[in-house]
């Protein structure tokens, strides 16, 4: 049987899209904020995919020039407000697949009047190759992302050596990467995966002590009360 030539490629991504369904004070949140702080990018096919040739002046898009941050996953965003309210000096650009995710952050960044703050909704590794140029990111922030237990599921996981590459290639000289999880088996996949890039060094050659400035969100708090511990990681690119 011959191909359905428009049948639409799904590509192994590091997450599985839920129900975009929101409710009354998301869909408000959504409907009020969307436009102030959601940066929206043409997709190639899927819904969270970007065009290859999608760009972005974040300069514009901030109205200033500052170090830019990257998050790749930031839920609900207790961490990314908090974050971007103790470093006004940073500009952060956050990725997120699910929209009532977004919606709630957009809430939650209106209250605390977060200027410096944009999301997407898409992909993170595909934002992070397709609108960041060679150098272009001060930090990467990856903090407890789905670990994918099951070993057949692994490749879905979103630290590995492609993203080790990518974040390479991205981030400027000097530039940090900050990781944290709570599950035992990704913390020493992501380890073992980063030491061994010949283009980042471990910072603390070993655990990272936990950032002090990230706050323990909801979704941590359940870990640390169901016993797991949480590891952290931070990388810098070599020069």
């Amino acid at each position: 049987m011959p191909k359905n030539p428009d049948r639409v490629h799904r590509e192994v991504v590091s997450y599985v899209r839920r129900s975009a369904r929101m409710n009354a004070s998301q869909r408000k949140a959504w409907d009020t904020l969307a436009d102030r702080w959601v940066v929206p990018v043409p997709p190639r096919q899927t819904s969270t995919s970007i065009a290859p040739d999608a760009a972005v002046d974040w300069a514009a898009v901030f109205g200033r020039t500052a170090p830019l941050v990257v998050e790749i996953g930031p839920g609900r965003g207790e961490s990314l407000v908090a974050l971007a309210e103790r470093h006004p000096e940073l500009d952060i650009v956050a990725f997120e697949v699910f929209e009532p995710a977004v919606a709630s952050a957009l809430s939650r960044a209106a209250r605390h009047g977060v200027p410096n703050v944009r999301f997407v909704v898409a992909n993170g590794a595909e934002g992070l190759e397709r609108l960041f140029g060679p150098g272009h990111v001060h930090e990467l922030w990856t903090f407890f992302p789905d670990p994918w237990h099951k070993a057949r599921h692994h490749k879905r996981r979103l630290v590995g050596p492609d993203l080790a590459d990518l974040a390479v290639s991205r981030l400027g000289a000097s530039g940090r990467w900050r990781l944290a999880t709570d599950w035992p088996d990704y913390a020493d996949w992501m380890r073992a995966t980063l030491d061994a890039h010949p283009g980042l060094e471990n910072e603390h050659a070993g655990w990272a002590p936990r950032w002090a400035e990230r706050p323990v969100t909801k979704y941590e708090a359940r870990g640390l009360a169901a016993g797991r511990t949480i590891r952290d990681l931070t990388y810098r690119r070599r020069p």
